[in-house]
Order: structure tokens, then C-alpha cells, then sequence
């Protein structure tokens, strides 16, 4: 299983620590029927995770024409005018991943994408009789999963909703499937409505090829110990900052807004509590980190008091827009053709020697207020230093 962010809680777990393991259990609280269950706690590797994300997405993208790339570990391909058997390239596209990256998939096949994540969880769920791939065109087989599956398990529905869906006598997908969609869109939503067609057939929703840009970017995290001091916050605002401003330039936006946040803890009651959060407007719209930081100085001056152990803090950029959606106005000062090419060589140094070679001199690489991580496995893919060793006699 693999814990959250200062080891503090379970956020993914492998299918056969599911039974002896909750989603959310503090770790600290079920170490020891860990241990005696056999099971195996690891510190969250965001880079290893992101890294081999990206090979298992690039492998699909190598035999399909179109992907959308949901989240870390999962897609939507478009399989539209592919010749051959479909059933047969799922499985094709399934062993090839398996092979190049070590990655166990379930792929699943259908005409909606509300439908094809619901074949995806009958892969996972029936694992062995199906081997890992569904395929849901025919309607007969598409009746009989939809006839079998709580309403729980379609896309979009959580619990809140499943509790109102079932007070209307809608217990499975297949009642979902089959209820008046102008009834559903006036009791609950226009998105339920859009599930129950799609779950009858009719695509309602789009492949997203290229993802659309934020309309905020936050970058927080809880520190690995808590902090009084200030100058160890700026730290971690400052380097919170800069990696909120990468994900900007990232998507070609810029920002004419920063919020910065700091807290204590919340849940012990021995401990005093503060929370403030300071906006500011920036001069004008921008992606270059240097001005964004020192506004982000100046927020945190305002948000910080004395006397309090601080456990997080967070940095927002806000009011975010398009480099082209600015209208060009004589008169109003606007970020210099400078500043946009020394944060162009900034990007290109970095994403050619790694992340964190060329950096703001408040940002920290090992900072002593960092993340703790304390069971992490090895960064495999992503550090020399930590590839795997085969010996050979």
C-alpha cells in the first residue's frame, strides 16, 4: 500500500491488501496488523509514479489514433475506424504494456465513455474470466453487466448520489439506464441525464485530446516537521511558488493574482490554532517567477503571526488566463520581452538537466522542513543513482 504525503494515511492499496487495509486509515494507527498481515507501507514517489504514467501513455498512444489521458493511470482512446478485431487489440494493447513497463492494465470496450469505464471495472472485477478486457458493443452483454452492477460503480455517481438514486427505487446501472432522462435532469442533474444516456448508448461526451488549461494552479504541501520560524515558511512559499509557476508556463498562462495560505495543525487539541489566507493583485499579468515570489513575500508577511507551529502552507495563482487572451493596451504596464525570455531558458535548462538545476535562491532542494517520506522505494526510472542492479555469475 502507499501512504499520503508525511506518511500519513493510505491512498492506494493492492488487491490483497484491500480486505485488511481502509482507504484513509492512518498509518500510524495499523502499523503493527500491517506487520502482521505481511504488508508492505511505502512513502508516496510522485516521480516514479509520473514517469512510468507516462511510458504506459505513451505505449497506447503508440497503437491507437487518439488518447485522452484522464489521470495518472487512466485513458480514453478513440478505437474508431480501427481495422481488425477490437476485442483483440484491447488485449494486444494490454500485453504490450504489460511488457514494456511491468504494468498490469484492464482495458475496456464500449460506444460511450461512461459505458467503456464501466466495462474497465468488470475487467478489474472479473479479472480471471475475463482477463482483463471487456467489451461491451453487443447489447446483450452490455444488458447483463448493467443488470449486475450497483449504480454505485457508474462514472460519476458517489455516494451522496447513489443514496438519492436509490430512494427513487434506482439500484443498478441498468436502472439508471433504463429511468426517463427529462425526469433525471429535473430532479437531480443535466450530468445524471447525460449518464443515463450514455449508459443506453448515445454518446453524450467528447474525447478530450488535448487538456484544457487550469483556471487556478495550487501548489501546497504539509511540512515534514512543523515550523515557527519565518524564514523556514518563506522557504517552502518560495518553493511552492516555483513549482506553481512551471505548471504555468506549462499551459501558456499567465496570472494577475497570488494567494498565499499557512496553518497549524487542526486535529490535535493541545495544540494552538490559526489559519489565514492573503490575497494580492499583481501589477499586471504574469508567469515570471521572480515577481510572483516576491508578491508571495509580501502575502505571507500578512498571513503569518508569531508564536504558532505551522503544518502547511499553500500558494494559489488565481485570475489565470491565456498569453493570448490579453488585450494590449498602450498605456498599461505589462510583463517585459526580458522577463519572458529568462524564464524561457529557465524551462529549457531545467527540463534538459533536471528539474531544480536552475532555481530562485530561497528555493530549497533538501530542505530540512520537507516532505517526510521515510519508506519510499527507490526512484528506478528517474535517478541514476538508483537504477536496479543485475548481477550476473
Amino acid at each position: 500500500m502507499v501512504l499520503s504525503n508525511n506518511d500519513g494515511c493510505v491512498i492506494a492499496r493492492s488487491a490483497d491488501a484491500k480486505p485488511y487495509v481502509q482507504m484513509g486509515a492512518p498509518y500510524f494507527q495499523i502499523k503493527n496488523d500491517l506487520r502482521r498481515h505481511g504488508i508492505q507501507a511505502f512513502s508516496s514517489n510522485y516521480a516514479l509514479y509520473g514517469d512510468m504514467s507516462e511510458r504506459v501513455m505513451a505505449v497506447i498512444e503508440g497503437m491507437v489514433p487518439a488518447v485522452e489521458v484522464y489521470s495518472i493511470d487512466e485513458a480514453f482512446a478513440d478505437l474508431t475506424g480501427m481495422p481488425g478485431d477490437i476485442e483483440q487489440l484491447g488485449r494486444d494493447i494490454r500485453s504490450r504494456v504489460l511488457k514494456w513497463t511491468g504494468i498490469p492494465t484492464g482495458i475496456g470496450i464500449a460506444n460511450t465513455k461512461t459505458l467503456a469505464k464501466l466495462a474497465n471495472h468488470s475487467a478489474k472485477k472479473w479479472q480471471k474470466q475475463t482477463g482483463g478486457v471487456v467489451d461491451l458493443r453487443e447489447p446483450d452483454r452490455r444488458d447483463k453487466v448493467l443488470k449486475v452492477l450497483p449504480v454505485s460503480d457508474v462514472w460519476g455517481v458517489g455516494r451522496r448520489m447513489t443514496a438519492h438514486l436509490n430512494s427513487q427505487g434506482i439500484r443498478t446501472a441498468w436502472d439508471l439506464a433504463q429511468a426517463d432522462a427529462w425526469t433525471l435532469r429535473k430532479q437531480f442533474s443535466v450530468v445524471i441525464e447525460k449518464t443515463a444516456r450514455e449508459l443506453r448508448g448515445t454518446p453524450c461526451l467528447a474525447l478530450e485530446e488535448a487538456a484544457s488549461p487550469k483556471k487556478e494552479i495550487c501548489s501546497s504541501r504539509m511540512f515534514g516537521t512543523r515550523l515557527r520560524d519565518i524564514e523556514s515558511i518563506r522557504q517552502a512559499v518560495a518553493t511552492y511558488t516555483a513549482t506553481a509557476c512551471e505548471k504555468l508556463r506549462a499551459q501558456q498562462s499567465v496570472c494577475r493574482q497570488i494567494r498565499v495560505g499557512v496553518r497549524t495543525g487542526m486535529h490535535n487539541p493541545d495544540e494552538a490554532k490559526y489559519a489565514k489566507g492573503v490575497a494580492l493583485q499583481l501589477p499586471w499579468a504574469t508567469d515570471d517567477t521572480r515577481m510572483i515570489t516576491h508578491y508571495a513575500m509580501l502575502a505571507l508577511e500578512q498571513a503569518y503571526r508569531a508564536g504558532f507551529s505551522y503544518s502547511k502552507a499553500e500558494v494559489m495563482l488565481l485570475d489565470l488566463c491565456q498569453r493570448t487572451e490579453i488585450t494590449g493596451d498602450l498605456f498599461a504596464p505589462q510583463q517585459s520581452a526580458e522577463s519572458t525570455k529568462v524564464m524561457a531558458v529557465l524551462d529549457e535548462i531545467n527540463a534538459k538537466w533536471g528539474r531544480g538545476t536552475l532555481r530562485p535562491g530561497r528555493v530549497e532542494l533538501s530542505p530540512e522542513w520537507g516532505m517526510r517520506r521515510e519508506m519510499m522505494s527507490q526512484s528506478y526510472t528517474t535517478r541514476l543513482d538508483q537504477l536496479w542492479s543485475v548481477g550476473c555469475r
